[in-house]
């Protein structure tokens, strides 16, 4: 499997979207497909946590979460190690020439 650097959703339970398309509800965290564990370190076999590749991880320190969504709580330790904005924004320093 492919290693990909967007981390998508991890979450403690799963609802049916308007399409029938399984969707996360509950607590949510970051995750990187290919990897076992999420971003904030928590494994994903032992804390029978479901993958959803398909969505990815793009909430931000603002969203604000009412009664109405099925997310009920989202990883602030893995916003944090996200970017804060799902890995859309790059860093701000890059560099050119390492040294050895």
């Amino acid at each position: 499997m492919r290693l990909t650097r967007t981390p998508a959703v991890a979450a403690s339970s799963e609802v049916a979207g308007n399409d029938g398309v399984r969707q996360p509800g509950g607590e949510v965290h970051a995750w990187l497909p290919g990897q076992n564990q999420t971003l904030c370190g928590l494994p994903l076999s032992r804390t029978r946590l479901r993958r959803f590749p398909h969505v990815s991880f793009d909430y931000s320190t603002t969203d604000q979460l009412t009664g109405a969504d099925p997310i009920g709580r989202i990883c602030p330790r893995c916003l944090a190690a996200a970017g804060g904005r799902g890995g859309r924004r790059r860093q701000r320093w890059e560099r050119h020439s390492p040294r050895p």
